[in-house]
């Protein structure tokens, strides 16, 4: 962890095959009032025209941005993440998907809350089908009051409603006084120290397919002796509609991922069986910087 007052930032972007969203994505990172130093995509495995993309859109980019990528064998996050994590250089580390657009305080957000011994677990607003059609087709994004999403019903968790709005306003006052240790972990919008991630090894690798390996990764650090602060009125996404390709119950206990995850909760584990460790020789020095290619 740095002992200085500005940490350096790593932004990790996962990513598959949807670069219309992870271009917009970027480009509300470049809005940034505090810009990351660098930007790593994590790449599951996307088709070359992410890539295309990404070298067309770095031209411009305002901060070092990386591709790490790796072959499609299935839906392999965790391996995904850990490599980018191994390729991040920055004391403090956020990590989003590929679909959410940032409010321009978003990396501020986080660093303001930031704190030893804690990590962050952001929250999204979820645009309905017509306004993520309107922002893919160049729209330009809108936080506060009036924004059109759906937002769950705590009553009814399966619902979604446009009740709820508070939730879609920046009061970074009110975000420093409701943190607090509750919310449901997502690996969407959530942000840890550097070290906090080396220490408990990432996410574990043996979780392939949907589901499940954030809520594990969550259950280690708090092992580890860590507090989830859960991030409201601040660090603002809109989460871009899509259709699900997730599983009809991702919490069905007879799921693989599931079962590794009761093993965590059970055995109190902190570390990893495979993790991120396994590509520190790899990642030993950075990779290229798509600006320096660029042109």
């Amino acid at each position: 962890m740095s002992g200085t007052s500005s940490p350096t930032v790593s932004l990790v972007i996962c990513t598959y095959n949807w670069k219309e969203a992870l271009a917009l994505v970027l480009r509300s990172v470049a809005a940034q009032s505090r810009l990351p130093d660098e930007v790593i995509v994590a790449d599951d495995g996307s088709r070359d025209d992410t890539a295309r993309m990404l070298a067309e859109l770095a031209q411009d980019f305002p901060v070092p941005l990386r591709h790490v990528w790796q072959a499609d064998e299935g839906f392999r996050r965790a391996r995904a993440l850990n490599r980018a994590f191994a390729a991040a250089r920055g004391d403090y580390v956020i990590q989003l998907d590929g679909d959410m657009l940032l409010h321009p305080e978003f990396i501020a957000d986080h660093l303001t809350l930031a704190r030893p011994g804690r990590f962050l677990q952001g929250t999204r607003i979820r645009t309905t089908a017509a306004e993520a059609k309107r922002l893919l087709a160049g729209g330009a994004p809108r936080f506060g009051w009036f924004v059109d999403a759906y937002y769950r019903d705590d009553n009814d968790r399966g619902t979604y409603h446009y009740g709820r709005r508070h939730h879609s306003v920046r009061a970074l006052w009110l975000a420093r006084l409701k943190a607090r240790a509750s919310g449901h972990p997502m690996g969407c919008n959530v942000s840890f120290w550097r070290d906090d991630l080396v220490r408990v090894n990432g996410y574990d690798e043996r979780m392939v397919g949907y589901g499940s390996e954030d809520l594990e990764l969550d259950a280690r650090l708090r092992h580890a002796g860590l507090r989830r602060s859960q991030i409201k009125f601040a660090a603002l996404t809109l989460h871009l509609e899509h259709g699900s390709s997730g599983l009809v119950d991702p919490a069905d206990p007879e799921l693989p991922n599931n079962k590794l995850l009761a093993q965590t909760r059970r055995d109190g584990r902190t570390r990893a069986e495979l993790g991120l460790s396994q590509h520190a020789d790899e990642f030993a020095q950075p990779p290229a910087d798509l600006r320096t290619q660029a042109g």
